[in-house]
């Protein structure tokens, strides 16, 4: 399928631009979808700047895309964190997050679903994290990327006799994104600490969740769905010393 069109959102930097170079360094068009464009020059590329937030926008350039573009592809990775402690979460934040993380979700599978149920086929992959299994100050984003984790469940069930697959990436610390880095500023000591605990002693990088997005993403992938796969080096186990 070396001409098909594969959506997805929030592409412009880090972890979505990693997986924008690797699906078109597989054959694939790409459509980002973000707040500002991809910097990087490629035929197969194009760029549809909005705000995720705003449903109405989300569900208009859905429906532009999948009537222009062979969509077998939907790659949902825009995201973004609201930290607070439960007493202080605000629900208006808690709905912004619902929104960008599931409702844009809903509305771009809902308009690209006609066309992979007719084809036969179809890959979305929805980006979620290692926060969803709990992480301090995450209220509002812990609940809405393990809801990722349901809703994609319920859609492997309901669009597998179509031949489409839905599964979902967990990411866990990846440095070189715009996210971590205002949690974690580069250069600092803290860096070094988080490495030394994780199984595999060292931090993350975009083109780790890449992979991971490319291999549930490829045509030979059509035996898993509904599955998360955790792209953190280890750091979603318990561990036990004795």
């Amino acid at each position: 399928m070396a001409h098909d069109t594969f959506i997805v959102t929030g592409g412009s930097t880090g972890i979505g631009a990693a997986i924008c170079a690797e699906l078109l360094a597989r054959g694939h068009g790409v459509v980002n979808l973000s707040r500002r464009p991809l910097a990087l020059e490629h035929d197969r590329l194009v760029n549809i700047e909005l705000d995720l937030s705003e449903r109405q926008q989300v569900a208009e350039a859905a429906q532009q895309i999948a009537g222009e573009f062979t969509v077998t592809g939907l790659v949902h990775n825009a995201g973004l964190i609201r930290p607070d402690l439960v007493g202080d979460v605000s629900l208006d934040d808690f709905d912004y997050l619902s929104q960008v993380h599931i409702g844009a979700a809903i509305s771009l599978t809902q308009a690209v679903i006609p066309g992979m149920q007719a084809r036969g086929f179809g890959r979305i992959v929805l980006i979620t994290s290692r926060a969803a299994l709990g992480l301090q100050t995450r209220t509002s984003y812990s609940a809405t990327k393990s809801g990722m984790m349901g809703m994609a469940r319920t859609w492997a069930l309901e669009l597998g006799p179509s031949g489409i697959t839905i599964n979902t990436v967990a990411p866990g610390p990846i440095q070189d994104t715009e996210m971590f880095e205002a949690v974690v500023p580069k250069g600092s000591d803290k860096l070094n600490t988080m490495a030394a605990g994780i199984p595999v002693q060292r931090l993350g990088r975009s083109v780790d969740v890449a992979h991971a997005v490319c291999f549930l993403a490829d045509e030979a992938s059509g035996f898993i769905t509904g599955q998360t796969l955790m792209v953190c080096g280890g750091a979603s186990l318990g561990s036990l010393a004795l």
